[in-house]
């Protein structure tokens, strides 16, 4: 489970940073920026925070709520044209630098999660599964799944048949079938392999 070990080594305000939806077919890629409170978060909140990967659906959004209710917490995103142009690396530390640019309060340093850092004015410290191993890390990483999620299931209702309320723009069988029925939205990244055979077979 994730604490509290590398922010309190950190010392100072924390920020801890993750980004979500780099492996989809469509929509843009999200991140999360979160300072934990001096004084704590409540125990029952710390001790229900993990990896977002780990939790359920449900519970992503109700401990989404209730960090947004007792820490500063913050996103950021690029866009599918950032993600063509720039690669999906760079549009993921874009949006990170993103997210901690938003933060209301200005951190002293910066956790990440992986193994690339994102230019920031402040020291950052990489973790490679951060998220399995900071609080904040973990924080970030709900506050952007869920965000995600909620954009995708937007877009559903836009974009009917590619099961983005389900799927969330990744590469299942059922959003494979519904490009080959509709076609590439404008939400596609036509960078991906399978979105590039798609449009150069058509």
């Amino acid at each position: 489970m994730p604490d509290l070990t590398l922010e309190r080594a950190a010392g100072g305000t924390v920020a801890g940073v993750d980004e979500v939806g780099r492996g989809p077919w469509a929509g843009p890629v999200l991140a999360g920026a979160v300072i934990l409170p001096e004084h704590g978060l409540p125990p029952e909140l710390a001790g229900a925070i993990d990896d977002s990967k780990r939790l359920s659906p449900a519970r992503r959004s109700t401990l989404e709520a209730a960090l947004r209710e007792h820490a500063e917490v913050a996103l950021g995103s690029a866009s599918v044209e950032e993600i063509d142009r720039l690669n999906i690396l760079q549009a993921s530390l874009l949006a990170m630098a993103r997210a901690v640019a938003a933060l209301e309060i200005r951190p002293d340093s910066a956790l990440v999660d992986g193994n690339r850092a994102p230019e920031l004015a402040i020291p950052v410290q990489t973790v490679i599964g951060g998220d399995g191993k900071s609080l904040s890390i973990a924080a970030a990483s709900i506050v952007a799944k869920v965000a995600r999620d909620r954009l995708m299931t937007e877009l559903a209702r836009s974009f009917p048949g590619f099961g983005w309320e389900r799927n969330f723009g990744y590469g299942t069988p059922e959003h494979r079938r519904a490009l080959d029925r509709h076609g590439v939205t404008a939400h596609h990244r036509t960078s991906f392999a399978p979105i590039r055979a798609l449009i150069s077979r058509s």
